[in-house]
This record gives C-alpha cells, structure tokens and sequence, in this order.
C-alpha cells in the first residue's frame, strides 16, 4: 500500500490481525471512499510510541544491536562465586602415581 500521512508519501504492507501472531507497526481501520473504493481513509487504532530522539521513526525499522548482542553464542556469565566453583571442581592437582582403574 501507498500512504500520504502528513505530507510524506510512505509504502508499506497491511496484513490483517490473527490471536496469538506479534503485531509489528500500526493497527489501522481503513474506511473506502464512496467516489474511488481503491482509496481509503485510514483511522490509526495503536500507534507503537515512538522513540523521543529519533524524529525519522518507522515501526518497521531495526533496532541497532548492541555490542554484546553481535557475538555469538550464548550469553557470557562469569561471576567470581561462578569461577570460583568452576576452580573448586575442575583445578583439582593431579595425584601422582594414581591408578587408572
């Protein structure tokens, strides 16, 4: 779809509402005119809030990735009781002259 909003044309898709599926951007009611059904109003019914430093917002825009969140992998955790109880288990000394079996 084609949007005048304000001045500014914006191109954007419509997909309806289903119970259970996240929304992403505005819920709308579109309302066809009687003179060209193919044009319709639009009555904004949720607007996500927008960002206060950011005046070029678009709902469909991603978010920037923190710096922790470009590694891959799963989340580093190390606390000192985490390493702590990793040394008590792992670093134990080897006994010489142990047996195998």
């Amino acid at each position: 779809m084609i949007r005048n909003r304000g001045g500014r044309i914006e191109a954007g898709a419509i997909h309806p509402i289903r119970e259970g599926v996240p929304i992403h951007g505005e819920v709308v009611s579109l309302k066809p005119r009687p003179d060209c059904p193919v044009l319709c109003d639009v009555e904004v019914k949720y607007a996500p809030a927008r960002p206060q430093a950011d005046a070029d917002y678009s709902p469909r825009a991603p978010a920037p990735l923190a710096a922790t969140a470009r590694r891959k992998g799963p989340a580093q955790v190390a606390t000192d009781t985490y390493r702590d109880n990793w040394d008590s288990i792992w670093s134990q000394p080897k006994k010489k002259n142990q047996a195998l079996n």
